[in-house]
């Protein structure tokens, strides 16, 4: 099986070139930038056939110059930068991309499968159901949800939903996020102060239904979304766009306890100011619809949020990659 993972020196991509070579499967192509400098260690010891520049991948695919059989492309590669304000690299990096891309895939008859965001459901006002009818309506809070969003309506207005697999991504943590700076989980980035003695710093809140700390998020380990991944890699037939998390809310508190459970610590969190431009941006509560996502067949018991930190800590005390 020859497989193309876009944006594979990144978080997810790297972390599923480790799923597949794990499985033996080692006939792979990365595509990423030219200079993945920050995100060299990702692909260090993983097995794969080449490398491309993600800026002449599509021409190579495009004008034929890729000459290799291709069975199956997983297009993890975006700008995931939620603060992001230049929409035009968004729309180009993220929309237009993607769709070039899927495009070539659908003529070629090449399973499709992508990844988008539960940052596509905004304040949540019309709930987390992944149908489609549910996705004509959604409200991005951020032009990074909004460039994720477009992509979904262009499948779904176009009726190619049901010929693709797409993934709307929710709070997502775990090894090989280092290099992500300031769009690293919150356990990556208090981890070495907290192991240090110090606080861990959460957000405020701005909604009276909501104590500090207490806003939800729906964290989901990457080791479970490369479990699913995997499934629908290994059942090409299924296909939709489908919410990828546990299912179960949880607040920023249990992450903060979590961490320091893991590190034989008790819970010291001060709560801070949330920057200005933030708070109109800010989701307050996510929480994947899983119903769709079950009906495929999908059989996988998630990690807990504390089994999964604890699993995540072991990474982070070494240093170390999956």
């Amino acid at each position: 099986m020859k497989i193309i993972v876009t944006g594979g020196a990144g978080f997810i991509g790297s972390c599923l070139i480790w799923k597949l070579n794990s499985q033996g499967i080692n006939e792979i192509i990365v595509v990423d930038r030219p200079d993945c400098s920050k995100e060299c260690k990702n692909l260090a010891g993983k097995q794969f056939e080449d490398y491309i520049d993600k800026d002449k991948f599509l021409d190579c695919l495009e004008t034929g110059t890729l000459k290799t059989q291709i069975d199956i492309i997983v297009h993890m590669g975006a700008c995931t930068l939620t603060t992001e304000s230049n929409a035009a690299y968004l729309m180009e990096n993220n929309y237009l991309y993607s769709q070039r891309l899927a495009k070539w895939a659908l003529a070629k008859n090449i399973p499709f499968i992508y990844a988008s965001s539960a940052a596509t459901y905004g304040r949540g006002e019309f709930g987390y159901s992944d149908e489609d009818e549910i996705t004509l309506k959604l409200k991005p809070l951020n032009l990074y949800g909004y460039s994720k969003q477009l992509f979904d309506l262009w499948l779904v207005k176009n009726k190619l939903s049901n010929k693709v697999t797409g993934f709307k991504f929710f709070n997502v943590f775990g090894p090989n996020e280092y290099h992500k700076q300031e769009m690293r989980s919150v356990i990556a980035k208090a981890f070495d102060k907290v192991a240090g003695g110090q606080n861990l710093r959460l957000f405020k809140s701005y909604k009276k239904e909501f104590a500090d700390g207490e806003q939800k998020r729906d964290f989901i380990y990457v080791k479970d979304a490369l479990e699913t991944i995997y499934y629908f890699i290994k059942h090409p037939d299924k296909k939709g766009i489908f919410n990828l998390g546990t299912g179960i809310a949880r607040s920023w508190n249990d992450v903060a306890k979590a961490l320091f459970s893991a590190l034989g610590l008790e819970p010291k969190i001060e709560y801070f100011d949330m920057p200005q431009e933030l708070r109109d941006q800010y989701q307050y509560f996510t929480q994947a619809d899983l119903t769709k996502l079950k009906k495929t067949g999908l059989n996988h018991k998630f990690f807990t949020l504390e089994d999964a930190i604890k699993d995540y800590v072991g990474y982070l005390k070494n240093h170390s990659y999956l």
